[in-house]
């Protein structure tokens, strides 16, 4: 499934981002607070500024709007994360950089995560897939962007483990933020784990 498959009744495609976009800052604040289980369509459309029947206009069942939601989770990292990678001559600052920028990313982006890793069971079984092949999209990035910064030292294998490490930590400081954000700032966190990180790449280099 794709956002252009979801049904809508309308055939403004501008209202219709301007509608979708505003479903899913409202159903954001809604499975943050209760859940998406425990979320009706009826709630949606109230925190939307809308009526039932607008909401209807626009989707077919629950489930659109969190496969839009969390669709709209991974487009804004890959937006973001792509304009963080603008790199002139990559190198070794320009991985720090970048790892800087994601993980303090991660720590502005905490609470859609946090929905995306606990709602995203409740999709179906080929939106899902689709949903998370945005998630393999974005460690390719970061792949992408070792590789760049060193090209010949370290093998695909390497590579690949290496941003999923980077994609995880960042991750990881919103799913264990109980335990991480009583012990670290975010800077301290990004400073260590990029040490960490980038003293297994260099080594190899």
């Amino acid at each position: 499934m794709k956002k252009d498959e979801i049904l809508s009744s309308v055939k403004d495609q501008d209202l219709i981002k301007k509608r979708r976009d505003q479903m899913i800052k409202g159903a954001m604040t809604l499975f943050k607070e209760k859940g998406f289980h425990q979320t009706t369509t009826r709630e949606i459309a109230k925190e939307s500024g809308f009526s039932i029947g607008t909401l209807y206009e626009y989707i077919r069942k629950k489930e659109d709007v969190l496969f839009l939601v969390c669709d709209g989770i991974y487009e804004e990292l890959g937006e973001r994360l792509n304009s963080a990678m603008q790199m002139e001559n990559p190198s070794l600052e320009s991985l720090k950089e970048i790892m800087t920028s994601y993980y303090k990313l991660m720590d502005e982006m905490q609470e859609e995560i946090l929905v995306l890793y606990q709602e995203v069971k409740g999709l179906n079984r080929e939106t899902r897939k689709y949903v998370l092949q945005k998630e393999k999209d974005t460690v390719a990035m970061l792949e992408r962007v070792i590789m760049a910064c060193f090209p010949e030292q370290l093998s695909a294998k390497e590579v690949a483990i290496a941003a999923n490490n980077i994609f995880v930590q960042g991750h990881m400081w919103a799913f264990r933020r109980w335990i991480l954000q009583k012990q670290y700032t975010i800077e301290a966190y990004a400073a260590l784990q990029i040490e960490l990180n980038l003293y297994g790449i260099a080594e190899k280099a």
